[in-house]
């Protein structure tokens, strides 16, 4: 194994996927990011992944990412579990804030050598061409993606996921950032739907969607900035915005699963079986 694929754990104890791992790629990319930006952008804040906002003097930084009008947000190796063990799906995540605002987002995939550029008021690029999302509005006819089952925490999330899942016609598992990447070309994904996400998870694919004429909120329909208080690590993507609303309307009325006891797996297991219910009830008419 390549001595930058041998991982470490780092332990997040607030998140429903508690430990994850970190690379000396992870690292490496994250501070070559930060010593150029502090190098030409001075005044810039960093919120990285790896090392946190800025400033961080080891990179020469001396603006507050907390109240720096312009702030980096950095996520070197979206998707690091694919990384170590040779999916070739993770990717690079770079966002410009203004005011805790994203303006400008990348998504960059390196062993593909794809690149998404997203840049507010500006149509999305893929590779310099430009790309738009998809156009089904319906939850019947869409396929749907998320990283993992088990990013969504038992009760709420796991219904809400659940109930959602049970209204599309797939789900599919396991991109990470790339996801968000084919919603914004139309590749035919029309929904990305996650929980567990932080801000350098997360910012970098707003301007990449908005510009592709997608959408983007957190699971109350509220957008993504640096400060959102209301996120809490929910993130739901949409290829357009009737489609969106529909998907919202899903989240944010989960079956009675939300309200029973947690127990590991019976509680994801009823949800999931609640959901399908819903679904079928909906299908034909019926509301419960």
């Amino acid at each position: 194994r390549l001595p930058t694929m041998l991982a470490t754990e780092k332990i997040e104890t607030s998140r429903a996927m508690a430990t994850s791992p970190v690379t000396e790629a992870d690292r490496g990319a994250e501070k070559a990011m930060r010593l150029l930006i502090a190098s030409k952008y001075p005044s810039h804040g960093v919120y990285g992944e790896e090392y946190g906002p800025s400033p961080y003097a080891e990179f020469g930084e001396v603006a507050d990412a907390a109240s720096a009008e312009w702030t980096w947000v950095l996520d070197p190796i979206d998707g690091t579990k694919s990384f170590v063990t040779g999916k070739p799906l993770f990717g690079t995540l770079v966002s410009l804030c203004h005011h805790g605002r994203p303006v400008v987002g990348i998504i960059d995939q390196c062993v593909l050598r794809e690149r998404w550029v997203g840049r507010e008021g500006a149509p999305t690029t893929l590779n310099g061409r430009e790309t738009t999302a998809g156009s089904r509005r319906e939850l019947e006819s869409a396929l749907a993606y998320t990283t993992t089952p088990d990013m969504f925490k038992p009760g709420y999330e796991a219904a809400a996921f659940a109930s959602l899942r049970g209204r599309v016609k797939r789900v599919l598992y396991g991109c990470d950032c790339y996801a968000y990447a084919l919603l914004s070309s139309g590749f035919g994904v029309d929904l990305v739907c996650e929980a567990d996400l932080m801000p350098y998870d997360y910012l970098a694919l707003v301007p990449v969607l908005k510009g592709a004429g997608a959408t983007i909120t957190d699971w109350t329909g509220q957008p993504l900035t640096l400060r959102s208080a209301t996120v809490k690590g929910r993130v739901l993507a949409s290829a357009n915005a009737p489609l969106h609303a529909k998907a919202l309307a899903v989240l944010q009325r989960p079956p009675p699963a939300a309200y029973l006891p947690s127990f590991p797996g019976l509680a994801l297991a009823t949800a999931f079986a609640l959901g399908g219910i819903a679904a079928f009830a909906a299908r034909g008419g019926l509301k419960i």
